[in-house]
């Protein structure tokens, strides 16, 4: 099999190009007999002669010619992958594996997609559902770029694995049924329905944000029903089955449920973005990031949220 440097066919597209040695060796930044000696070394390499005397100058055999004619598409694919680098360096293109907790899904990675979809077509993200704690195991293993997970789930802040990007500090609302007597009230505290029965997972890190905002409030909530489904909480609410806390970034809106803001000092949690240390230097990833943050800016709580530039 041949030898085929590239560097050497380059001079030899030159010059077919430029017409002289002379003013490849210029386009080229060589000299004259640099690019003559290139030449004689690729027609060496190759097992034909690439140039014949045509009176004082020089010029293309056929054999250079068909050498020149299968190099070409190779020159287009480099071009190609010379331009895909450049944008990938720049952030404009690239694949990023997002691990998202179900509720910050919709109300963050789908917006952020979306808007990539305008400003950055070629970064593309490929998103997988998880819960909040197992995000982290897959940032961990590689399985994802970024994670979205809750601060309470987080590894400690000495964890030299990972580095945070708080989002957004998302308030907790209370769904009540429209008939409830406290449904109207002028003002609503966790206390006023410390004798109701609450709607919550049996386990997980919902059934702990419940536990936690109740005892806080001063008071162990009885468990009248257990679900993980906003959309089973919030019909058992519905029903009058009970009283639920839901996020506000997962609400929405559903006829036949009544939502109260607890206040300035109502319970919260705090949404956080993570990669592997190091990893926000990735282009494609601080687009992402970029993009999350926008996103969380536009929802309840993302605009009081600190941000740590990436």
């Amino acid at each position: 099999m041949s030898d085929w440097d590239l560097r050497k066919l380059r001079i030899l597209r030159t010059l077919r190009e430029r017409g002289t040695v002379t003013a490849t060796a210029a386009a080229l930044h060589m000299t004259p007999s640099a690019v003559s000696q290139q030449l004689t070394t690729l027609a060496a390499q190759l097992g034909v002669d690439l140039l014949e005397a045509h009176g004082r100058r020089v010029r293309l055999t056929d054999a250079a010619r068909l050498v020149l004619a299968h190099t070409e598409p190779v020159f287009e694919q480099l071009e190609r992958a010379d331009a895909a680098l450049a944008a990938y360096a720049h952030g404009d293109a690239g694949e990023v594996r997002v691990g998202a907790f179900p509720t910050a899904v919709p109300a963050l990675v789908v917006p952020a997609v979306r808007a990539l979809r305008d400003t950055h077509p070629r970064v593309t993200v490929r998103v997988r559902e998880t819960e909040a704690a197992e995000a982290y195991r897959l940032l961990a293993a590689g399985d994802v770029d970024l994670a979205l997970s809750l601060a309470a789930e987080a590894p400690g802040a000495a964890d030299p694995r990972f580095t945070h990007v708080p989002l957004l500090t998302d308030p907790l609302d209370v769904a009540l049924p429209p008939d409830h007597p406290l449904a109207s009230a002028p003002a609503l505290r966790l206390t006023d329905l410390a004798a109701e029965p609450w709607i919550y997972g049996g386990s997980g890190p919902w059934s702990d944000i419940t536990r936690r905002a109740c005892e806080a409030a001063g008071f162990s909530p009885h468990q009248g029903h257990s679900a993980s489904g906003w959309t089973a909480i919030l019909a058992m609410v519905e029903a009058g089955m009970g009283v639920a806390l839901v996020p506000r970034m997962a609400s929405g809106r559903r006829a036949g449920v009544v939502l109260r803001e607890l206040g300035a000092d109502g319970p919260v949690r705090h949404v956080v973005a993570a990669v592997r240390s190091g990893g926000a230097a990735a282009p494609a990833t601080a687009r992402v990031l970029q993009a999350l943050r926008r996103a969380a800016d536009r929802t309840p709580g993302g605009e009081d949220a600190q941000v740590i530039p990436v």
